[in-house]
């Protein structure tokens, strides 16, 4: 019979995870875990056992690891092994001698995160070829988002975030690459429908390849078609695979592709990212990082998706000013990334009426204010009825 005993139960931390719910994404990086350990297992069985060349066949059978539940708090899947005991084992090996060892790569796993967190000999605990393994697992981590897999020790939780993960896999002198979840944004001037592969210019003219898979075919060949115009861009999401440099080197996989709208707000921030002091004729302070971050959020957040588009340009104080040529009125929020606050402006070119506000962009309401204002010069949404 099939006797679950309590394996694993690694404790999710950040936005995405509050409720105890795990997206279905990251069910992949858990997916790893079992493979992972199996590989380990048997990689603790050879170092006890030196005289063997390899681990004993059938070294698995009866031995599974199988998710039974999400616990309370932050996400905590409950990850529980199951033994077979219905002689599945070879006389050689008796069932609680190959338990031991799942067991014993758990503990590795949890020795090797751990050292890479507290900047210890990762290798102590797990040989470079099995660092491998950390490509996939975390994943799908974002910033800000841990996996603790061992909670119950509150000196030692073995904490595996993007940087501990980072250190994990270039602890190998076997791997000089890496790879990581992206979101990109380009355009496309390059396309092979012959070799299926495509070539992505990102905004900061660096240029990456990476395949095309055949229901993205129709969409990538728009934004090819659209290159020359310089108004067609996608944003692609996937894998990406990154040098120790944190170079991106290519695209491994596209998961999801979409057409831009010209005006998308984040698009035209991420061009910003590359100015520096003095872009303006020698004057002109450069938007910081976090700024641009920051309004990128609570536009998104905030703006309603029916409502026209601004233009965007940085301003020499270094923020951004958001511009709306809407029926006759010219409409402008000047927004400081210091103060968070964003001073409204508008003008009726025919009566010269004009009105004036000043917003706090932290505060939902004065986006709601912003959103019916905007509403009003548009005379209605796009989509609206």
């Amino acid at each position: 019979m099939n006797n679950p005993i309590p394996f694993m139960q690694p404790r999710m931390v950040g936005e995405r995870f509050q409720g105890h719910a795990i997206p279905l994404e990251m069910l992949k990086d858990l997916a790893v875990l079992e493979e992972m350990i199996v590989e380990v297992a048997k990689w603790c069985f050879l170092q006890d056992h030196p005289g063997r060349q390899r681990s004993p066949r059938g070294f698995t059978d009866g031995l599974s690891l199988k998710l039974t539940g999400i616990g309370e708090g932050s996400a905590v899947p409950q990850v529980s092994l199951f033994v077979d005991t219905r002689g599945a084992f070879p006389a050689e090996f008796f069932p609680p001698e190959n338990q031991g060892y799942f067991e014993q790569a758990r503990d590795c796993i949890y020795g090797a995160i751990n050292a890479a967190a507290n900047d210890e000999s990762i290798t102590a605990h797990l040989p470079e070829n099995l660092l491998g393994y950390f490509d996939r697992l975390g994943r799908g981590l974002r910033d800000g988002e841990v996996i603790e897999f061992n909670p119950g020790n509150a000196q030692r939780p073995a904490r595996l975030d993007r940087s501990t993960r980072r250190k994990l896999i270039f602890a190998s002198s076997q791997t000089q690459e890496l790879t990581e979840e992206i979101s990109l944004c380009g355009s496309v001037p390059e396309a092979d429908q012959e070799r299926m592969t495509f070539t992505l210019r990102l905004l900061d003219g660096q240029r990456v390849s990476g395949p095309i898979a055949f229901q993205h075919l129709d969409t990538i060949n728009k934004a090819y078609l659209g290159y020359q115009s310089g108004v067609v861009r996608i944003q692609i999401q996937g894998i990406g695979r990154y040098n120790r440099s944190n170079r991106l080197k290519s695209i491994d996989e596209v998961e999801h592709v979409s057409i831009l709208d010209p005006l998308d707000v984040a698009t035209q921030l991420d061009e910003f990212r590359s100015l520096k002091n003095g872009w303006l004729d020698g004057k002109g302070r450069a938007p910081s990082q976090e700024g641009l971050d920051w309004f990128s959020g609570q536009f998104e957040g905030n703006y309603p998706e029916v409502l026209p588009l601004p233009y965007i340009y940085p301003t020499a104080e270094g923020g951004v000013q958001a511009e709306w040529p809407l029926n006759g009125n010219e409409a402008s929020l000047e927004v400081d990334f210091e103060t968070h606050r964003g001073e409204w402006y508008c003008l009726n070119m025919s009566t010269d009426a004009e009105d004036d506000n000043t917003l706090n962009l932290n505060d939902a309401e004065s986006w709601r204010w912003l959103a019916t204002r905007i509403r009003e010069l548009a005379g209605g949404a796009k989509g609206e009825q």
